[in-house]
């Protein structure tokens, strides 16, 4: 059973007919504005050739995959930083000893409440001031991470409190340490519970890499502009781009799916 299915009832048949019809509905005024667009780009020329014919060229969609190779190193090695730091933030907020926690806690909430460009901005302006010289890719993979680990935190620790308290009470009346209890008890169905949720979070990592033109770092969005600048076509490159983004997003909220449906954790598809 999904978290959909525990929440709402199964609709009956009226309600059924109602969701078919409005989603007919919905359809056919997506299609409308589909086309309204597509006459738009028309009336605009923006469907003549020399916009759209440089895809037709291996070059093209060899410079995109080497930015798109760049977006997949940095949300990749931004992720695992962020899901190792988001677990040290979550075992010292989660922590008995008081000062701990509460340092965990306002860099959670502090990570969780800046914004990535704000971060970027401070690891590209302020840092070669202070006679830190970064490579572009550490200029934009830390940040990235930095406000990632403040949400993983708060989902781990929510997989926490997700561990029956029963278990945690029954180790500990057999005489198992607080700290074994919660690597050995805790921590193993923690992580089981929002492993979906871990995955999803990194859709928020991909978007994110998008900021990458500020360090100018070669990423997938970043190349794009450079095709921009070349062929004077903005509205087909960026349009090819968002449907690549688009494909990414889907594919990754998929996998969460299919590991939540493996894995028996219940997440809202």
């Amino acid at each position: 059973m999904s978290m959909r299915d525990a929440l709402y009832e199964a609709p009956g048949p009226r309600l059924k007919r109602i969701i078919r019809i409005g989603t007919v509905i919905a359809l056919v005024l997506v299609a409308v504005v589909i086309a309204a667009i597509v006459h738009r780009f028309w009336l605009k020329g923006q469907l003549a050739p020399r916009y759209w014919s440089f895809f037709a060229q291996p070059s093209t969609w060899a410079f995109l995959g080497s930015g798109l190779l760049g977006t997949f190193a940095v949300a990749l090695s931004a992720g695992l930083i962020a899901i190792v730091l988001g677990l040290v933030l979550m075992l010292g907020r989660t922590s008995t000893f008081s000062p701990l926690a509460l340092v965990c806690r306002v860099v959670t909430e502090f990570f969780r409440g800046v914004p990535s460009l704000l971060l970027i901005y401070f690891f590209f302006m302020v840092l070669p001031q202070l006679g830190v010289k970064l490579d572009a890719f550490w200029m934009i993979c830390p940040p990235i991470a930095l406000t990632a680990s403040g949400v993983l935190a708060e989902v781990f620790r929510s997989g926490v409190n997700a561990v029956p308290k029963g278990q945690v009470e029954a180790a500990l009346s057999l005489g198992m340490r607080p700290l074994r209890v919660k690597f050995v008890i805790v921590l193993p169905q923690a992580i089981r519970y929002v492993i979906p949720s871990l995955i999803s979070q990194l859709v928020v990592v991909v978007k994110d890499t998008t900021l990458a033109y500020v360090v100018s770092y070669p990423d997938f969005l970043q190349n794009a502009r450079v095709l921009i600048s070349r062929y004077d076509a903005q509205v087909s490159t960026y349009l090819v781009v968002a449907v690549v983004y688009v494909i990414i997003n889907y594919l990754i909220n998929q996998v969460a799916v299919t590991v939540s449906r493996k894995t028996g954790a219940r997440v809202a598809e």
